[in-house]
């Protein structure tokens, strides 16, 4: 599965400057903006579902940043963005999400939902001692908005 699942990402497509001062919404409007780029990105056999899909429980309500199909996987695939390092309180969200999605959304012929959190920095450690280690069904990877040049030697 991991196949499917790119790390970094580069988002250079999107024109945004590279000193990271983005809000995590504006990132967000220029990937539908660029969607035909964003889903080329993301990989083979991504289709756009929803942006900012709105999931209402018994107690609350809930807004899950951009849901797409992956009709090789045959799964949902939920993308949440965050304009800082991976954080355990981003994986719980994410994690939480993906449950809900299995329970209120999934089909009984889809697999089981994957979650990927993008964010500017990914912290092993966070990786290593959260429920991510054992999901095979959460992901986090870096965003770039721009592709890095190399230094000249």
């Amino acid at each position: 599965m991991s196949n499917y699942i790119k790390d970094p990402y580069i988002f250079e497509f999107l024109g945004l400057p590279s000193d990271l001062s983005q809000t995590e919404t504006q990132i967000e409007s220029a990937l539908i903006t660029h969607l035909q780029q964003f889903l080329m990105e993301l990989g083979k056999g991504f289709a756009f579902v929803a942006r900012q899909q709105h999931i209402v429980t018994d107690t609350s309500d809930f807004f899950i940043g951009l849901v797409f199909y992956n009709y090789y996987l045959k799964c949902f695939v939920l993308v949440d963005l965050k304009t800082h390092k991976l954080t355990h309180e981003a994986i719980g969200q994410t994690d939480m999400y993906v449950r809900m999605y299995n329970n209120l959304k999934k089909s009984v012929d889809d697999n089981p939902t994957i979650g990927i959190i993008l964010c500017t920095e990914k912290d092993e450690t966070v990786v290593k001692y959260s429920v991510m280690s054992e999901n095979e069904k959460l992901f986090a990877s870096k965003y770039r908005t721009y592709l890095p040049e190399k230094e000249l030697k």
